[in-house]
């Protein structure tokens, strides 16, 4: 048991020190005024206690933002585990031809820079030269200002998320697929199902795990969006598309709010904590579903 303890101990100590304890002092750094001022001399730092935590819930510019977040978690998740769903189900198809180069060109964009990608949609959602608008003037449609309205802004910035990351949930539910027995769907053609009916009652069924999987991850990944917005649209146009970790890195590294941006993040901990308590909480009421 001592070895045991030895061998671990390299690793246990990285982990207190590079993650236990920047969150400890995180914590403690929320119950603070951290500022600027505190930056130049420590003697200027006052123990608030909630202060940031009762500033944040009146903060109007913070429920902005988290109305955002939810929007693009709730709209943007679920329809990119629907299209990474599909697109596995599409590659894995019998008929399918050329799987591994399929494969490899919608799990391109998991591995492509952001900063790249949001070049090259910059352009296409460009309202004169861009190819959308281009598409739409085809059809006889007025053109969109994809970043520019508030209306548009965060649904332009959804579509961005589900191209560039369904590959990679493609990739799981695809492993998920393929661990599925064969014989059930030889049973299920023999009982006369047809395509619809293996989907369903076969496929569907034992993807359950893998799709839970998924679904906690796309969760987690959707509330910390930051990146789309922070390279595409800086929260604009009118703070459509202020997430609430670009409110919190504004807070933090624009505006030197040190301590009330540690109470954002906590914040935004307890919402994720939440939200997959939830989820696993609904896990086993769908277990017993399919059993049933």
């Amino acid at each position: 048991m001592r070895a045991a303890w030895i061998f671990v101990a390299p690793a246990l100590g990285a982990i207190a020190l590079f993650l236990f304890v920047p969150v400890a002092a995180s914590l403690a750094l929320s119950f603070t005024d951290f500022d600027l001022y505190a930056v130049a001399s420590l003697g200027n730092l006052r123990f608030i206690g909630l202060g940031n935590y009762r500033a944040l819930l009146d903060d109007p510019l913070f429920w902005r933002a988290l109305r955002n977040t939810a929007y693009f978690a709730f709209v943007g998740g679920p329809l990119s585990v629907a299209v990474s769903l599909a697109a596995a189900l599409a590659v894995n198809a019998r008929a399918a031809r050329w799987r591994p180069l399929f494969r490899t060109v919608f799990f391109l964009p998991v591995v492509t820079t952001l900063v790249a990608v949001a070049v090259v949609w910059r352009y296409l959602y460009h309202p004169r030269v861009g190819l959308f608008d281009q598409l739409l003037r085809a059809v006889g449609l007025p053109a969109v200002d994809w970043l520019g309205d508030p209306r548009w802004a965060m649904p332009a910035l959804i579509l961005l998320a589900i191209w560039k990351g369904f590959g990679f949930n493609m990739v799981i539910f695809v492993a998920g697929l393929q661990s599925i027995p064969e014989r059930l769907y030889e049973a299920a053609s023999l009982d006369g199902a047809n395509g619809w009916q293996r989907l369903r009652f076969v496929t569907l069924p034992q993807l359950a795990p893998t799709a839970f999987f998924v679904a906690v991850m796309t969760m987690i990944g959707s509330l910390q969006l930051f990146a789309e917005p922070y390279v595409m649209t800086q929260g604009g146009p009118s703070n459509a598309t202020l997430s609430v970790v670009l409110l919190m890195f504004q807070e933090g590294f624009r505006y030197w709010n040190m301590g009330y941006a540690a109470a954002v993040a906590f914040v935004l901990f307890a919402i994720l904590l939440a939200g997959t308590a939830l989820q696993l909480r609904l896990r086993p009421l769908e277990d017993d579903g399919r059993r049933a």
